[in-house]
Formats: C-alpha cells, sequence, structure tokens
C-alpha cells in the first residue's frame, strides 16, 4: 500500500541526521501511531492573518523549533524584500508566559539578527498590546508575539504584526507564507542562525523595557475620562487575575497610577505559568475560569471582578448582582457598555468632535447602531478578527481624517485610543474600573448600569455556540459542513425568515424576495451571515486560530423575554442541522 504524505513527511523527519535528539526521541514513540503520525505531518502548519498557531511537539503540523525557525526565516525574507528601509527600522519582539514562548522568541530574534535586520526584545514577558504599542513608538517595519492567545496549556502561536501595529493582513501573510514555501532544508535554518547569546552582542540588538512601560501607561491615563471621580471612589474594591499571564504587572500598574488603592490579585493565578494549572484553558470567556476570581471578591467584599487571558488582549468581566451572586457579562454586553460609557462621556464634556466613529464587526450586537444613533457618531462594521478592525481604523481615522473613539468584537476583545491596533486588555480594564467607579459615585453597579442602558436602546438575547472537532478530521469536517452551507444554504432554515444572505467568501449579497444580487466590500472571508426580521441576524464561520465552528445569533426588540424566545427557537433549528451535518 502506497505511503500517505504524512507517513513520508514523518520518515524524512526521523531519518534526517541532523535532527536534535529531543525531537527524534518524540517521534519514536509514536513510531506504531498512524493517527498520531497522520495528525502531526498531513500538513505543514499553515501561516496567515493570525501567523502560526497549533500544538506544540514534533512535526510539521506543530509548533517546534523548526516550524518557528522557518515562520521566522520567512517573515525575514518578506521584510528584505522591502528594502533597506524596512531592514533598518527592524522589528519588536514580545512573548507570553506560555511555556516555550521565551524559548521561541529568542529563536526568532536570532533568526532575525542573523538575516541583518534590526530587533527590539522585550526584556520580560509582556502583552499584545504593549507589543503593538512598540511597533508604532520605534516606528518598526514590523513585529511578532510568541503566544496563543487563549487556547488551553498544549497550544503556542507565532503571531506577527505589520508597521502599522496590527496583525498582517491577508496579502502580507500570503507574501510571507510564500517565503516560508522556499525554506524546504528542515535544519538548515537553525543550523545558521546565531545563538540568542550570539544575538545579543549585535549592534543590531536592543532590549525594550522601562521606558516602553513609561510611554504605554502615559499613554493610556489620556483615554481616561474620570480621575477626579476615581480619586473619590479610589477604595472601591476589585478583583483582578491576569490567568498566570501577561497582565499582572501593566494592568495593576495602569489601575494603581489611575488611583485605584483596593485592588486584589488572585493568587493562584498572578504569576507566570504556562502550565495554567488552576483552569482548564485560560479564555475569560468561560465562567469556570473566574470561580477563583469570584470566591475572592466574596471575600474581599469586591463588586467587580477582572480577568485578562495570558496575552492579555481579551477581558473578562464578573459583576456581584443584587442577590449578592456574581453574573459574567457576555462579550457584547461589556463592549456595549464601554462604547456607551466612552460616547457619553465624552459628549457630556463637549470632547466628541465631528467624524467620531466606533467599529464592531458583522457578528457583534446590533445594539451598537442605536448607540451611534443617539450620540451622532458613525459605525462601521468589519469582519471578525482585530486585524479587520484596525484596518477600518486606519481607514476611516488616519486617512479620512475621522476620530476613532472605540472597537470591539463580541469575543471579548476591546480597544481605545489610536496607539495601538489590537485588542487591548490593559485599557479595557482601565476604562470598565474607572465606569464602576462612575455608577458607584452616583449610588449605583454596574448592574444597575446595564439595566438602564437596555431600558434606552432595547433588549436583546444573543448567543454564541463553538462546536469543537479536534485533529484533521475535525478540521475536514468543518470544511465539508461550511461548503454543504454555502451550496444549499437554506434547506432547514425556512421557518428562520432569512431576508438577505451574504456570502463574504463570494462577496455577494442575496435578497430571497427579489433573488437581486449585490457585491459585498469587505475582503475574502469564509462566512455566512443570514439577516433575519428586524435586527435579528444569524452567522455561521469556522475559526481561522481554532478547530471549531462558530454559530452566532442575535434578537432584538422591547421585550427581553419575547427576544430569548425567539433566539432559542432560532438556535434550535440551525443547530440542528449543523451539529447532524458534523456528525459525532
Amino acid at each position: 500500500m502506497a505511503k500517505t504524505h504524512a507517513q513520508m513527511a514523518y520518515e524524512s523527519w526521523i531519518n534526517n541526521p541532523k535532527l536534535d535528539a529531543s525531537t527524534l526521541s518524540e517521534l519514536v514513540l509514536i513510531a506504531d501511531d498512524a493517527s498520531e503520525i497522520e495528525d502531526r505531518f498531513y500538513q505543514e502548519l499553515q501561516f496567515g492573518t493570525a501567523g502560526l498557531r497549533g500544538i506544540m511537539g514534533a512535526g510539521t503540523n506543530r509548533m517546534n523549533r523548526y516550524t518557528v525557525a522557518r515562520a521566522a526565516q520567512g517573515f525575514a525574507l518578506h521584510l528584505k524584500n522591502r528594502g533597506e528601509d524596512a531592514v533598518t527600522k527592524g522589528i519588536a519582539i514580545s512573548y507570553d508566559s506560555r511555556n516555550r514562548s521565551r524559548e521561541f522568541a529568542e529563536l526568532a530574534a536570532s533568526v532575525f539578527i542573523t538575516n541583518g535586520i534590526r530587533v527590539r526584545f522585550s526584556d520580560e514577558l509582556r502583552p499584545v498590546p504593549m507589543l503593538s504599542f512598540a511597533l508604532r513608538r520605534y516606528d518598526c517595519i514590523g513585529g511578532i508575539m510568541l503566544t496563543a492567545s487563549h487556547n488551553p496549556k498544549q497550544y503556542n502561536g507565532f503571531k506577527a504584526y505589520g508597521d502599522d501595529g496590527a496583525q498582517l493582513g491577508p496579502e502580507d501573510a500570503d507574501r510571507v507564507a510564500l517565503k516560508m514555501g522556499e525554506v524546504t532544508d528542515l535544519t538548515g535554518v537553525l543550523e545558521q542562525t546565531l545563538s540568542f547569546e550570539e544575538a545579543m552582542q549585535s549592534e543590531l540588538f536592543s532590549f525594550m523595557g522601562k521606558e516602553l512601560d513609561e510611554a504605554y501607561d502615559e499613554s493610556l491615563l489620556a483615554l481616561t475620562l474620570n480621575g477626579d471621580i476615581v480619586r473619590q471612589e479610589h477604595a472601591m474594591p476589585i478583583v483582578y487575575s491576569p490567568f498566570n499571564g501577561t497582565g499582572n504587572k501593566p494592568v495593576r500598574r495602569i489601575l494603581k497610577k489611575h488611583g485605584f488603592t483596593h485592588v486584589e490579585v488572585v493568587p493562584e493565578q498572578e504569576l507566570p505559568d504556562g502550565n495554567f494549572p488552576t483552569i482548564p484553558t485560560p479564555n475569560p470567556e468561560l465562567p469556570e475560569t473566574l470561580t477563583l476570581a469570584i470566591a475572592k471578591a466574596k471575600e474581599t467584599g469586591a463588586d467587580l471582578v477582572l480577568a485578562t487571558d495570558p496575552d492579555a488582549d481579551r477581558t473578562g468581566v464578573a459583576i456581584r448582582t443584587k442577590d449578592d451572586e456574581f453574573a459574567l457579562l457576555s462579550g457584547n454586553e461589556i463592549g456595549l457598555l464601554l462604547m456607551d460609557y466612552i460616547l457619553g462621556e465624552r459628549a457630556r464634556r463637549d470632547e466628541l468632535p465631528p467624524g467620531s466613529f466606533c467599529v464592531s464587526t458583522v457578528v457583534s450586537s446590533r445594539l451598537t447602531r442605536a448607540i451611534s444613533e443617539h450620540y451622532g457618531t458613525d459605525l462601521y462594521l468589519s469582519l471578525t478578527g482585530f486585524k479587520h478592525i484596525a484596518a477600518e481604523i486606519h481607514k476611516h481615522g488616519d486617512l479620512a481624517g475621522g476620530h476613532f473613539q472605540f472597537g470591539y468584537e463580541e469575543s471579548f476583545g476591546y480597544l481605545a485610543g489610536k496607539n495601538v491596533r489590537d485588542k487591548d486588555a490593559v485599557v479595557s480594564c482601565l476604562l470598565i474600573a474607572e465606569m464602576a467607579a462612575v455608577s458607584a459615585s452616583q449610588g449605583e453597579t454596574l448592574v444597575d448600569r446595564l439595566e438602564h442602558f437596555y431600558e434606552q436602546y432595547g433588549h436583546k438575547a444573543e448567543n454564541t455556540i463553538s462546536i469543537i472537532r479536534e485533529g484533521k478530521t475535525g478540521l475536514e469536517k468543518i470544511a465539508e459542513v461550511m461548503r454543504i452551507l454555502r451550496d444549499d444554504p437554506f434547506s432547514g432554515f425556512e421557518s428562520l425568515g432569512i431576508l438577505t444572505l451574504s456570502d463574504f467568501l463570494t462577496g455577494q449579497k442575496q435578497v430571497l424576495a427579489t433573488q437581486e444580487v449585490t457585491e459585498l466590500d469587505y475582503p475574502e472571508s469564509n462566512v455566512l451571515l443570514y439577516q433575519l426580521s428586524g435586527l435579528d441576524f444569524m452567522c455561521v464561520r469556522p475559526s481561522g486560530t481554532e478547530p471549531k465552528i462558530k454559530v452566532y445569533f442575535g434578537c432584538y426588540g422591547k421585550d427581553r423575554a419575547i427576544c430569548e424566545a425567539r433566539q432559542q427557537a432560532y438556535e434550535t433549528i440551525v443547530l440542528a442541522r449543523v451539529n447532524t451535518l458534523l456528525g459525532p
């Protein structure tokens, strides 16, 4: 029987005399496990707009020294193609608390120094938003963050950035991928690369440290809106958890600088630890990850719980309810409250200039429209992914002269200010805490603020369902489901009352009543968006960074119970078909 591609790739690795002993030992252990070989070698770990992300281990479809070196070399070759100015500007590199993140960061830095490209290297772990800030502050041509964000502990990633501080767009990511394709010698890059100790001696190498911290903090404090009230409410107790990641220092530091004096950290989740020992996965979207923080809040009397994922780009929030329990805010609820707070405070102070705008996504809450209409600001919708939000900020702000106020996506990512171009959990924690202090000064809680919000803008029932299918087979199933839905998008969904279907892969929007087809002005993406009655919508897409298919629902109206009933009905109908197509 003919050998599979995976088997041949496995044999090329295990028979390579220059393969390091540790990797060789790991591969020998799976010699008789055909399914494991298939999963590790059926493809090369794909470089996309999120860079690389995958499980750590030996193999072409894994994060390891060989795949990281190959990605760094491809990125370096891409930047060298941009000319001497790009090489001189150089890149910035940071990393999170995950196992091997520092090791991979040092390797990437060494590859770039070997290629004659300047490197600014974080002298300790720092979060995604600080790397984005550094790229703009130091006028770098690009950057790298070693992180797998909120994925489980076995994952790591190589996130690539452009000179605007945003993740690489599709065209640049494709160019890097092409250059990676030119790197075919498995061990060759590592053999030619300087050691990190040698790289540090180069005049092209420098560390980023205290000066970056101070500049970043200053930029965030300039975004605050009610410093006097914070000082008045300085003793308001707050519990914070960095989930053993990068947020620990910058979040606590910025809250202290703003005036908060009673911030308690969850001790078990304070210090960097890539094993994340107290939680199954370090994702603040999941209720179970805030269990220890909520227990700490009950112990200390805090009404507000904040949490950030390992690279501090996502923010979770829990608030004390009227029955003295805690409720997790959804990603949309956090975004809506922040958007209303920022626009409201700036309008009250007459600091909301003409051309002000916010950015959200096609799968986030439609109540953003009501907020924008209330304050007379513009609202732009992008595809999911903060690189797309950053592109809208650049288009309508940097190029068109508009004034960016706030951006968010429902997956717990938020941004205020124009000096960072990725989601920023540090500024989010700062502004959420300030918003809570303002509510406290008025004798209210964030629960009260949320209730007032719905009274003003209307109610909603929103939900995001993530269905996971691990491994090669899982990804194949997800791809097949999207193909079937695209070929037959309405079967089984007739009772949803679909008005339009937007297919972002074909770039077309279809009106069902008239069969009129118009072109969409969005980048190509594997997304199907169904517009239902009123503002209601349903959307299906595969995750770009995880082995899952995501289904989004949003229902809106004056009566909460009616919205919830309608959303549940939609969910039952859609999941019946999607789960049937996915199979076990």
